[in-house]
């Protein structure tokens, strides 16, 4: 069992446990809501999973990945710590693999229906039906008129293959949640949310009576969620949609609430929290105009203004599309003004 702390950190975040619970363990975050960890075969090793006690069972939120390691967990957890309860349904945050993964067997395997977005369930049948089409010319050109290389635009051409390896098929139907909804668990209501930015549509639930907000990826306490531009929609300003969407909570929320992220470690310090993820991105949209004084740049030539280090081809995809937010975000902003001199070597420059 681990110990309830109140570790407090130098950028004002205070920490209720100051490390994981290890293997299946559990602890119980808030009355009735257990926290647990599926291990991840990524450089972020996890993601959170919570249960909701639902009547004589548990409402599970998010799966992990489709892989036989993450089944034999679940099936380790439904048969140790969970004897005797069922798992009464599936809440999915957003179609994201570490979150949706493993919806297609659990619902099978536990004989649970499925809560999601729209977005969410469409986004994930879309991507498994059409796992090749960002290998198709029109978004190839998009890549490379930014100033791709090669082997990275066929790097993202694949992310739809990966993506198959890494979720299994959803299952026929759903339950859609909205914004706006009060989804009654365990005779409690929680108020859905949904953010964009990380991932179109992407769901959070509030437990008012407890404080407690559900936050998935939308606001992590030590790392960034990344927030990217897709050929499928190149002129989209996802980061645009972030930041509003920590306006909204900020406003929805109340700052003393109990976060629990998608990842990394539950938290107290919301507000806090959601400014210095503004911040963040603000400082790094300065370090593009100071870039493009010295002349106009691709998003390619941006990159290393952003993220200094080396990437491998795989990390400089999300680099690359990570870039592209902050300089649509500032086209938008007027910060910035695309030079289309050259249509297959698109520039920025200050406006």
């Amino acid at each position: 069992m681990l110990k309830k702390t109140d570790a407090a950190t130098d950028d004002g975040l205070h920490f209720p446990w100051a490390e994981p619970p290890a293997g299946e363990a559990f602890v119980e975050v808030a009355p009735g809501i257990l926290w647990f960890r599926i291990p991840l075969p990524f450089r972020l090793d996890h993601v959170n999973i919570y249960l909701i006690e639902d009547g004589d069972g548990w409402a599970v939120l998010d799966t992990g990945i489709s892989n036989q390691a993450t089944r034999d967990a679940w099936e380790r957890i439904v048969s140790g710590p969970l004897a005797g309860r069922r798992l009464t349904r599936l809440i999915v945050s957003h179609f994201h693999p570490d979150h949706i993964g493993l919806a297609g067997w659990m619902c099978e395997r536990f004989e649970m229906p499925l809560l999601t977005s729209q977005t969410g369930y469409l986004g994930c049948i879309n991507i498994s039906l059409s796992p090749n089409a960002m290998g198709e010319k029109p978004y190839q050109d998009f890549y490379r008129s930014h100033g791709m290389s090669l082997e990275t635009a066929q790097l993202v051409a694949t992310h739809g293959n990966g993506y198959l390896r890494m979720v299994s098929p959803l299952p026929p139907t759903f339950r859609r949640l909205v914004a706006g909804d009060e989804l009654e668990i365990g005779g409690r209501r929680f108020e859905v949310l949904s953010a964009d930015g990380h991932a179109p549509e992407q769901l959070m639930l509030y437990l008012a009576e407890e404080n407690v907000f559900l936050a998935s990826d939308q606001v992590l306490a030590k790392i960034t969620p990344n927030v990217s531009v897709w050929a499928v929609e190149p002129e989209g300003d996802p980061l645009g949609l972030y930041i509003r969407s920590l306006r909204v909570i900020e406003n929805a929320i109340p700052g003393d609430a109990l976060v629990l992220p998608g990842h990394q470690l539950p938290f107290y310090g919301l507000h806090e929290r959601a400014r210095q993820l503004a911040a963040h991105h603000a400082e790094r949209c300065e370090r593009i105009a100071k870039a493009c004084e010295e002349g106009a740049k691709s998003v390619a030539d941006l990159v290393p203004v952003l993220f200094p280090r080396q990437l491998d081809p795989h990390q400089l995809s999300f680099a690359f599309s990570e870039t592209h937010a902050h300089v649509n975000y500032m086209v938008g902003r007027r910060e910035l003004v695309w030079d289309r001199a050259e249509p297959e070597r698109l520039r920025v420059m200050l406006a």
